[in-house]
């Protein structure tokens, strides 16, 4: 397992952290650290697997390049934009895709052969439609591509909008093709597709809910339907001034009472889906139902952990874990695959500045 962290707050990380797991039980074990990576708060991984890319959420944004083989860092390049918080890899594996929260861009970086980087090919700002209620700019959240490898999408919770790019794979330019604009004040962060590739679903951070969106795989256009529950209260989400993960140290007491969702997550099999739920401090399941079209909350589990960031499955999806922020812990639970039913599974394990956990299969 891949721990990505934060380094630069009181009680983080030393960087990248490695652990082993038990395929049954879950139980952790350390495996070391790569260090010289600061605070790399969100992975992802080369479809080959020889290579790791770690944002470094800083003022001065920049992804780093890891060669797992010999744990050898290629190199640092500028995002050209201020704190990246995610980062993935477009599935031809040629080209790399980050989001700026701060500055509300997303960016895109030409990988090599070896796995290296070079400087971007591309940065583009959200300029439009202007920031939703409370919020002075954009500030993109996530990157990530289509099913299929037409679209490229990215979430920005700045300005309560999900747009639709098409990557000209020769050049690493990226076209606006259409955009989304969900509820005044959503503040989505994070979106995942049902296996099927015909919804999507976006967990919104400010106003506490989940929406499921059709989506067209010919002309990438996403519809959103109705805000659905979190199992985790009614009021709204975070303020615009939290939403920056170097601003909620490890030990900043940043649960409290309010909820915010950090990511949902789908299974393989389409069936259940689940709410990371920081502040309540739960992961929510719901049955996927309609072939995807809609989600039925089913109940809320305890996360044993304060401020579940990131949440994700063993390669047979017999296991989650969740990356808990506030408390420097990644928690394990049993995923019951005729039920989608979480079960704790021995005891947290310690992971400073936990902020992702990445499953290496």
């Amino acid at each position: 397992m891949l721990l990505g962290a934060y380094t630069s707050v009181p009680g983080g990380g030393a960087g990248i952290g490695l652990a082993s797991y038990d395929r049954k039980t879950g139980r952790m074990a350390a495996a070391g650290v790569i260090e010289g990576v600061a605070d790399p708060s969100y992975l992802a991984l080369h479809p080959r697997g020889h290579t790791l890319y770690a944002v470094n959420e800083q003022q001065d944004g920049s992804v780093t390049a890891v060669r797992l083989a010999d744990r050898r860092i290629l190199g640092t390049w500028s995002t050209g934009g201020a704190l990246p918080c995610h980062v993935s890899v477009h599935p031809s594996g040629r080209w790399l895709l980050t989001a700026n929260y701060l500055s509300g861009s997303v960016a895109v970086h030409p990988i090599d052969g070896t796995g290296a980087l070079s400087e971007p090919s591309d940065v583009v700002a959200h300029l439009v439609p202007p920031p939703g209620p409370g919020q002075e700019s954009a500030h993109a959240h996530q990157i990530i591509t289509s099913p299929d490898g037409r679209f490229v999408l990215a979430v920005d919770l700045g300005n309560d909008t999900v747009y639709t790019y098409r990557l000209d794979t020769t050049t690493g330019h990226l076209k606006r093709i259409a955009y989304v604009t969900l509820a005044p004040g959503a503040g989505p962060r994070h979106l995942t597709f049902h296996p099927r590739g015909r919804f999507a679903y976006v967990a919104n951070e400010l106003d506490n809910t989940v929406v499921v969106c059709a989506y067209d795989p010919a002309t990438g256009d996403l519809s959103p339907g109705p805000a659905l529950r979190t199992g985790a209260g009614t009021g709204p989400g975070l303020s615009s001034g939290l939403s920056s993960g170097l601003s909620l140290g490890p030990s900043s007491g940043i649960g409290g009472a309010r909820n915010y969702p950090a990511q949902i997550l789908v299974g393989k099999s389409g069936r259940f889906a689940y709410l990371a739920n920081r502040g309540h401090n739960s992961i929510a399941r719901y049955a996927v139902q309609a072939s995807g079209a809609r989600l039925r909350l089913l109940d809320t589990v305890p996360v044993r952990g304060d401020f579940p960031r990131h949440i994700a499955f063993s390669p047979d999806e017999r296991l989650l874990f969740a990356a808990n922020q506030g408390s420097g812990s990644v928690t394990v639970f049993r995923a019951d695959p005729g039920t989608g039913r979480l079960s704790p599974s021995g005891a947290p394990y310690a992971a400073p500045g936990a902020a992702c956990a990445m499953v290496r299969i």
